[in-house]
């Protein structure tokens, strides 16, 4: 049992950091994970990953386990609302991202990466409830199945994040839609990505709620903290989450793996 939280191993996330920017090298983002302690960062497809060869990343990879950090978590494309979306209703969209995906989980595993985090949906204006839970999932599932499978050969898992609810019924705002997507894409491979900061938004005095519902497959986070009126990506405890409530129920299950 994980009493003291021991087992949460805090890193930058790259995208979003600061501290972190595409300018600065590796050996200058070595140096600040560990003069702030952290245990390393999450990757994605931007800064020092953009343009780099399987090759490249791995050496940067070996550059970054050689001074005790790690680069567990990579998130996967997710700032383009067509190309980055795995439940696009336009199966060319959809074939295009799929090969975009393989892309970057090739580099992912290159960097040393284990788990990839990914957005159900990129679309902020889809809403579910006008174009169908069921038609939208079934989109999103052929792509996870797609993309787990593949990820089989580097033993790459995959993280669903939950989402912000923007008009109300995005895909991956509702936990129903998490474990819906869950539930029909079974996988060894296939977990959650618990966002803090999109269930404050999302899910109000009941933010909790998503917790519950994602905490049996949950392999990665991104802990972070708001208002509950915006994504503001504040330090966990500047806002109005419930940290005290969830680091009991973390103490309770001991999840051992990096936090962003």
């Amino acid at each position: 049992m994980n009493n003291n939280l021991t087992g949460l191993r805090f890193v930058i996330a790259y995208n979003t950091s600061g501290m972190v920017g595409a300018k600065k090298s590796v050996e200058e983002i070595i140096d600040i994970c560990k003069f702030s302690g952290f245990y390393g960062l999450e990757g994605d497809d931007e800064g020092i990953f953009a343009g780099k060869s399987v090759d490249e990343l791995a050496k940067m990879g070996d550059k970054f386990k050689a001074a005790g950090l790690s680069i567990g978590t990579f998130h996967l494309p997710y700032k383009d609302p067509v190309l980055d979306d795995i439940a696009t209703l336009y199966e060319v969209d959809r074939r295009k991202m799929v090969e975009k995906m393989k892309f970057w989980m090739e580099r992912a595993v290159a960097v040393g990466s284990t788990i990839g985090i990914l957005h159900p949906t990129t679309r902020k204006g889809y809403n579910v409830d006008i174009e169908g839970l069921d038609k939208i999932c079934s989109q999103a599932g052929k792509t996870l199945q797609e993309l787990l499978k593949f990820g089989e050969q580097f033993g790459f898992k995959i993280a669903l994040e939950n989402m912000l609810p923007y008009s109300g019924g995005r895909l991956g705002c509702k936990n129903e839609h998490m474990t819906k997507l869950y539930e029909e894409n079974r996988h060894p491979n296939l977990g959650f990505c618990l966002d803090t900061g999109h269930s404050l938004v999302a899910h109000a005095e009941n933010a909790m709620s998503s917790y519950e519902a994602m905490k049996d497959h949950l392999i990665a986070f991104h802990m972070q903290d708001n208002a509950g009126d915006k994504d503001s990506h504040l330090q966990p405890g500047k806002g109005n989450y419930f940290w005290k409530e969830l680091f009991t129920q973390l103490n309770k299950t001991g999840f051992d793996g990096n936090v962003c």
